[in-house]
């Protein structure tokens, strides 16, 4: 039976809507919102593409800014991808533009698990259930009457700090133990015990003992005992950083170090609009960690600067109350490079690392700051007399060894079994931190041979597809960036510095400068000559 539906509905209003093509309720309810949607009056695209290439990745970002609204339909399927994920931060990033395309979440069941990072970008978008089919009418009149008040442009909030205001940026929590699932258990050779084998992707949770320790590792600890005032934690994406980062803090807490995470992936444009504004963030963001006993809006002060009631509000409120010393950990910090006022934020961490070293009782002895990030600090901070970035501790991450990919295999029940197939396995991944793990975990699992995991390996239905889908999408959005992989390909050199290290942070490319580079491992170089030199 058809729905009724108001007949003046906004003939060219687009709405995409996201979802787990995977998952059968999440298609089944995609089908139902484009027919019905479209029977409303609106423009409603569902990306149905068999195959990835350039074009579609194109098509992807396009469609996505161009939208008045995006409905994301959250499910455990969808909640767990990567690239389902990667699409609502493409959405989130064009409406804090010029406030389109509108982010509306519909909830499928009634989990509650969801990720951080997910939760955090549907931060403050409206919510609706859908449970099955017979939720269809009410939730098809909630998105029309919601997408129909969706206005053509509407610019990001503006803000006026005042006493009582709480801008509720999410904190990190602390990483919980790990769950072994069940479900993926295979036998050990030999044995009647099981293999728990851990999920993939995202930090590796602390008590997970597929956790390769690296040298660097040992480096924090030894910081964080020194109590130093810098740490920084350096490396291409999905290389560990934030796996690292919370073993680093969890080290501290054990040694009674007060301890708090901020993670600046997780703020949305409200709490990044000015500097103002961020640093009221940053303050509820340790207020609420710490369990500090008050509400950082009513300390500031407008006769002062942000950056002085930010530095009174530390002091005071967080250093002078706490009775032991805090380690802060910021991760993400990326996300500041290109804000007005990045140089400012980190110029002001650079003097506490001052004021600590010309006055050792004083306050700023009991901080320490572990920032973690993966872009070249100088490409964007003119002033490094003013930076954080040369000083401290600098801690950098590589992609693992064939030593250590090794002693990750024998933790997942040696599915590769000789020194052979070790060697074409590396060739592979290239000891990337997330490969290793998700192909070692496909292995075993799936007891698969090794020839089969080659094929798979760089097909858009394999186990690496929506990894590799992202990476693709990621390239669509930037064509100076995808002629410079083209290059790569063909054995070039990167033309700029910037190209350089906006790919090596990417995690896309390896190499120590823009002449002598390479494609990160096998996996990428076989998957992007694929899509891009056809």
């Amino acid at each position: 039976m058809p729905i009724p539906l108001p007949l003046t509905t906004p003939a060219a209003a687009r709405v995409t809507i996201l979802r787990h093509r995977d998952a059968a309720a999440d298609e089944m309810l995609s089908r139902t919102l484009e027919v019905e949607l479209t029977k409303a009056g609106f423009a409603a695209y569902v990306d149905r593409a068999v195959h990835a290439n350039l074009d579609w990745a194109r098509e992807i970002a396009a469609q996505l800014k161009a939208s008045e609204a995006v409905v994301v339909l959250v499910s455990p399927d969808s909640a767990g991808s990567e690239f389902f994920v990667s699409e609502v931060e493409t959405a989130r990033e064009a409406a804090e533009g010029d406030g389109k395309p509108r982010l509306i979440e519909v909830r499928i069941g009634t989990f509650e698990e969801v990720p951080d990072l997910l939760s955090s970008l549907m931060t403050g978008t409206p919510r609706f259930a859908w449970h099955g089919i017979e939720d269809n009418t009410k939730l098809i009149r909630q998105l029309v009457d919601l997408i129909r008040e969706v206005p053509s442009a509407r610019g990001p909030m503006r803000l006026t700090i005042s006493k009582g205001l709480r801008l509720s940026a999410r904190t990190a929590p602390v990483p919980r133990p790990v769950v072994q699932p069940a479900a993926v258990a295979t036998l050990l050779a030999g044995t009647s015990a099981p293999l728990q084998l851990d999920s993939f992707g995202g930090a590796v949770p602390l008590q997970s003992s597929y956790y390769m320790e690296r040298s660097a590792d040992r480096e924090m600890q030894n910081s964080l005992i020194r109590y130093d005032s810098i740490i920084l934690l350096k490396g291409a994406r999905q290389i560990g950083k934030t796996s690292m980062l919370a073993r680093g803090l969890q080290f501290a807490r054990e040694r009674g170090a007060k301890v708090a995470l901020t993670d600046f992936q997780k703020f949305n444009q409200t709490n990044l609009e000015n500097v103002g504004v961020f640093y009221l963030s940053l303050a509820e963001s340790l207020a609420d960690q710490l369990d500090l006993a008050v509400l950082p809006a009513d300390t500031w002060d407008e006769r002062r600067g942000p950056n002085s009631n930010f530095e009174r509000f530390v002091r005071r409120a967080v250093l002078e109350k706490l009775n032991a010393p805090l380690v802060w950990g910021l991760d993400e910090v990326d996300r500041l490079f290109t804000t007005p006022y990045g140089s400012e934020v980190f110029g002001l961490f650079r003097s506490w690392h001052n004021e600590r070293a010309l006055d050792p009782s004083g306050p700023w002895v009991g901080l320490t700051l572990a920032i973690a990030y993966a872009t070249e600090a100088h490409v964007f901070i003119t002033d490094m007399n003013q930076s954080p970035f040369n000083v401290g501790t600098r801690l950098a991450l590589e992609d693992f060894s064939i030593a250590q990919v090794t002693d990750l295999n024998m933790r997942y029940g040696s599915p590769l079994k000789t020194p052979q197939e070790l060697a074409r396995f590396f060739k592979v991944t290239g000891g990337h931190p997330f490969l290793s793990r998700r192909g070692l975990y496909e292995l075993a699992a799936r007891k698969m041979a090794l020839a089969e995991f080659e094929t798979v390996a760089v097909a858009d239905s394999g186990f690496f597809g929506e990894h590799l889908r992202r990476m693709l999408v990621l390239l669509a959005r930037d064509p100076n960036l995808t002629d410079v992989i083209r290059g790569v390909l063909h054995g070039q050199e990167c033309p700029t510095p910037e190209s350089f290290y906006r790919l090596r942070s990417a995690g896309l490319i390896t190499g120590d400068s823009q002449g002598i580079v390479r494609m990160r491992c096998q996996v990428y170089g076989d998957y992007l000559r694929q899509h891009l030199m056809g």
